[in-house]
């Protein structure tokens, strides 16, 4: 007597539950579609206007992230290096080039989740345009490693997978149809361990 109500409970526990997981499957494997890849960097320029898609709009709102208007800012981001090979913090990278036009840039690391790392105030954790140290036409060498670098350092946690995170603020490459012919700083690995 008690069966069917119990099978049809345990059907619709499943049935809900499935469903929640699923969705929050599907909002944390993507930002959205209309992904742009230029080297190793990669940029959503439509996730955060009108017309994102649903996707989109449900990651930021989960997430709670700040919105930047269609010319105010860009995110790109960059978990591989040039290579493909997955950015990790027992290794040493150099970043090295221009960034697109911009009034403003940041550069910071994240890691795997999207979570910044545990601040430690003696280490750089972040770069911007106006500290950065640039060559002779305005190019710039920076190296992202655990352990201290000359020049433009950005400090990563040991052990661990990393993203970095390039933000141009106002900059007109944001509302661009051009953001194919960008060209975005290399990000080249030249080292691991005691290598």
């Amino acid at each position: 007597m008690l069966r069917v109500p119990l099978f049809i409970a345990i059907s619709l526990a499943i049935a809900f539950g499935g469903g929640i997981w699923s969705t929050l499957v599907a909002l944390e494997a993507t930002i959205g579609f209309g992904a742009i890849k230029l080297g190793a960097w990669e940029a959503f320029p439509q996730a955060q206007t009108i017309n994102a898609d649903p996707y989109a709009k449900s990651h930021r709102a989960n997430a709670g992230k700040l919105l930047y208007g269609t010319a105010e800012g860009l995110t790109f981001t960059a978990a591989v290096d040039e290579s493909g090979a997955r950015l990790d913090g027992n290794c040493t990278y150099r970043m090295t080039g221009h960034t697109p036009p911009a009034r403003l840039w940041t550069l910071f690391t994240n890691d795997a989740q999207g979570r910044p790392p545990a601040e430690n105030a003696e280490l750089p954790a972040a770069l911007n345009s106006r500290t950065v140290l640039r060559g002779p036409d305005g190019d710039f060498t920076i190296r992202i490693s655990a352990s201290a670098q000359p020049g433009n350092w950005l400090a990563v946690a040991p052990h661990q997978s990393f993203r970095l995170v390039l933000t141009l603020f106002d900059t007109p490459t944001a509302g661009s149809s051009g953001l194919i012919d960008l060209s975005m700083p290399k990000l080249e690995k030249i080292g691991c361990g005691d290598a």
